[in-house]
């Protein structure tokens, strides 16, 4: 039971119906109680107009046994004093309740006419003589007439006579109609309703089953993705416009980063192995020929190729920090600062900075400006320039160069991991192709960019984008 409505598509049916039941009870009670109302409203109606009909004949002095209301089918009539005595009622009437008074069997007239003027004294000035009171009053109750039950709607209304004084007649209507109406828009709910939520259910349950089919075919696939760790796969894509088509398309858009994401793993893996392999092989060697053959050492090679692991080391860790999506810190940095100790030291490197304060990691942008100038270093001719100004909202570093450029081809294509687009170069000199790659990649994460153009003196310019101390960095990008 708990498997069978944990599945959306009973959830949704359940609650379509449990909403479709409340509304209909809502709506069937509401129409019930208003067929009741009018139908009981049309009964006290026909019971006023017959009251209005024996008082206006009493109103006229009609004696008691002249009354022509008394001898009406279906209509019980009471006629009582101000003192609740019956003086009149009905022909065959039997039995009443609901009138004030249960009495069917009318008293005996007053003796003298002393006891009438008495009555008299007592009546109430409201009413003249001959005049019915406006309105009526309204009860339910029960008569029988003739051995016949029914429920009445009975009407009060109350006359002034010149004869009797003040009198109250009571009329009834049958509520049979009502009763019988009420009862068979009943019986056509008990009915109906049950059918309907049937409908609704049924409907409901196909409607959800056809919209949800698209998603259980996304999710097989994906289980089956799960199952083969096949990336190349993706879950079918409805052609319709709605959600399930929109999430399709996004899961299948997840999918294709995650087989790029793992793609570049499996190659970032394969190319720190193979960097890796050749300094660990000249260092091995180096040591074996120098455990047979000490006067052969290399020392300084040994140192070298030691140092250039070393660095390849803190390369490949600090682009796995990268990768994990390692926040920088928020220190204040002064870009023109950090230009001037990295050009430290170095040849042919001119600096014009301006001060420019940005928020981050002072490490690892140092280590920006330092892979900027190595590179640099490695491809100028005669020159290198550092700038540093302020742009908007922004902060810009410029390293530029009077070598021989990059063409625009390969502007993008140099920030690539383990890339070096000379490939005669030496490993020595041209490095592990991992000095730009760092570069971007911090630049990113500190919410700007780096990008690779033509400098004004023919070679290349690296142009560094940070936002200013204080400005959002916004999210950094994968």
């Amino acid at each position: 039971m708990s498997r069978l409505f944990g599945s959306v598509r009973s959830r949704a049916t359940l609650g379509a119906t449990l909403v479709v039941a409340v509304a209909l009870v809502a709506a069937g009670t509401a129409l019930l109680l208003s067929l009741r109302a009018n139908l009981t409203g049309e009964a006290g109606t026909r019971a006023e107009r017959s009251a209005q009909a024996v008082a206006s004949e009493l109103a006229a002095r009609t004696p008691l046994d002249k009354l022509s209301g008394l001898d009406a089918e279906d209509t019980p009539v009471q006629i009582v004093d101000e003192d609740g005595v019956l003086l009149a009622a009905s022909e065959d009437l039997e039995r009443i309740s609901g009138t004030g008074t249960s009495e069917v069997t009318p008293a005996p007239a007053p003796a003298d006419e002393d006891d009438r003027d008495d009555r008299d004294d007592r009546d109430d000035d409201s009413l003249d003589p001959g005049e019915i009171a406006p309105g009526a009053s309204y009860t339910n109750g029960t008569a029988t007439i003739d051995g016949d039950t029914e429920d009445y709607r009975f009407a009060a209304v109350e006359v002034e006579t010149p004869d009797r004084g003040r009198l109250t007649v009571h009329a009834g209507a049958p509520l049979a109609a009502e009763h019988s109406a009420v009862g068979t828009a009943l019986t056509a709910m008990l009915i109906g309703f049950p059918l309907l939520l049937g409908v609704v259910a049924a409907v409901t349950w196909m409607v959800t089953g056809r919209a949800l089919r698209p998603v259980e075919g996304i999710r097989r696939e994906m289980a089956a993705i799960t199952a083969s760790e096949d990336l190349r796969r993706r879950v079918p894509e409805p052609a319709t416009h709605d959600e399930v088509a929109r999430l399709a398309r996004t899961t299948n858009a997840t999918l294709a980063a995650l087989e790029a994401s793992v793609e570049r793993q499996r190659a970032f893996v394969a190319d720190a192995s193979h960097e890796l392999r050749s300094p660990i092989a000249s260092l091995r060697t180096q040591l074996e020929v120098a455990a047979a053959h000490p006067e052969l050492l290399d020392l300084d090679g040994a140192v070298e190729d030691t140092v250039r692991l070393q660095n390849l080391a803190a390369d490949l860790l600090l682009l796995a920090r990268l990768d994990t999506g390692e926040r920088p810190a928020g220190t204040r940095v002064d870009l023109a600062a950090l230009a001037r100790e990295a050009a430290a030291g170095r040849e042919a490197v001119t600096v014009e900075a301006e001060p420019v304060e940005v928020s981050g990691s002072r490490g690892q942008l140092s280590r920006v400006l330092a892979n900027l100038l190595d590179n640099a270093e490695r491809h100028a001719r005669e020159r290198i320039t550092v700038t540093v100004r302020r742009e908007g909202g922004a902060a810009v570093v410029g390293v530029a160069d009077d070598g021989e450029g990059v063409v625009e081809a390969d502007r993008e294509r140099i920030f690539e991991r383990f890339v070096r687009l000379d490939a005669a170069r030496s490993r020595d000199d041209g490095g592990a192709g991992l000095g730009l790659a760092i570069a971007r990649d911090v630049a990113v994460r500190h919410g700007g960019t780096l990008t690779a153009g033509a400098a004004p003196a023919g070679g290349a310019l690296f142009e560094l984008r940070l936002p200013l101390a204080g400005e959002d960095r916004g999210t950094p990008r994968a």
